[in-house]
């Protein structure tokens, strides 16, 4: 995609949001099925079920994926088409590029051996390896801007509000 047809994609959604603000709120669901006989949830993702297990350090199986193995994926998933979309925006060509995120976790603190020890990730580690011909300032930019429009990464490093609730 090319930075006009970018740009000619988003200009009404701009104008709208301008004109309508609260157009551009929206709430995003997520859902799953509970097998408590397989300890697994299988979550709905618009386009195929994925059964979330164990992890095999918390005696799991390895046959379902982790959620925090999820976590990271939609943070790479994310960073991945913002960071494309804010290059498309600037005109600024990646040849081909890759995006990873790993996560340091203990988990004796999920599993309750050492309640000193935090429950989730303790650090997260974004990273890019690209390849382009634009300058090393204009990838900072990109990089930059990447950080700040990515919404899986502001919300890691700004947590939400979260509550709990049930239904039962």
């Amino acid at each position: 995609m090319k930075a006009e047809d970018l740009r000619a994609l988003q200009a009404p959604l701009k104008d709208r949001y301008r004109q309508e603000p609260r157009a551009a709120s929206i709430t995003l669901r997520a859902r799953g099925k509970l097998n408590e006989a397989e300890l697994v949830c299988s979550v709905e993702t618009g386009r195929a079920l994925v059964e979330a297990g164990l992890h095999p350090l918390t005696g799991g199986n390895g046959l379902q994926v982790c959620s925090g193995d999820m976590l990271l994926q939609a943070l790479v998933a994310c960073a991945g088409v913002t960071l494309s979309s804010v290059a498309t925006a600037l005109g600024v060509e990646i040849s081909d590029g890759t995006v990873s995120a790993e996560g340091d976790l203990d988990f004796r603190g999920t599993l309750g051996v050492d309640r000193s020890t935090p429950v989730g990730f303790a650090e997260i580690r974004l990273n890019f390896e690209l390849e382009t011909e634009a300058p090393p300032e204009t990838l900072s930019k990109v990089i930059e801007l990447t950080e700040r429009y990515c919404v899986v990464f502001q919300t890691l490093k700004n947590s939400p509000r979260l509550s709990v609730g049930t239904n039962a």
